[in-house]
């Protein structure tokens, strides 16, 4: 845990360095599309069930969930513009370097999930909590050997097969193929 937590506070810091103007800009993109905010906060579940506040750029209109949370569907006219661009290249997401310099998430490890979500899979699935075993990630083996459409059912054979095969080698093996795939997307 302690190599994996420094290894975390080192690529985050980097990561935040390199992504300044980028943030800069779509900050400012947001901004002028709508006046609403900039950041977009929502509680999560990362190591052992805890909520956290994970932050992401608001990508969706300010009265996306007035009708209760949902996941976004392909297509799903919330999504403003600026969002349908920053999705598309998974810039909404760089606001989460700050969560991994906090502490709640980690660079690798399941993708975190909203508890209603979670128990909802939780009835269906009730191994689905073992994903929690570990700190939730902002990319991870299911967000690269998965696809958009996978189930949850396959997202948590993948996440298990992380738990249970982790090293710092692996994780390095992802961040590589996480980049390959934010410019190959199948």
């Amino acid at each position: 845990r302690f190599f994996k937590r420094t290894m975390d506070i080192i690529i985050s810091l980097i990561g935040v360095v390199i992504a300044s103007p980028f943030m800069l800009i779509i900050a400012i993109a947001i901004k002028a599309y709508d006046g609403g905010p900039v950041l977009y906060t929502q509680e999560r579940l990362t190591r052992d069930g805890r909520p956290f506040k994970i932050y992401k750029f608001r990508s969706m209109t300010t009265k996306s969930e007035d009708k209760g949370a949902r996941l976004c569907a392909k297509d799903d006219a919330r999504v403003t513009p600026v969002g349908n661009i920053i999705r598309n290249i998974h810039f909404d997401e760089l606001p989460q370097l700050f969560n991994i310099l906090i502490g709640d998430m980690s660079v690798v490890g399941p993708r975190p999930e909203r508890q209603v979500i979670a128990e909802k899979y939780m009835e269906e699935i009730p191994e689905f909590e073992f994903r929690t075993k570990v700190k939730a990630g902002l990319t991870g083996y299911a967000q690269v050997w998965g696809k958009y459409n996978t189930t949850p059912y396959d997202k948590l054979k993948m996440d298990i097969t992380y738990i249970e095969n982790y090293s710092l080698w692996l994780d390095i093996k992802l961040i590589l193929l996480t980049f390959k795939i934010l410019f190959v997307k199948e």
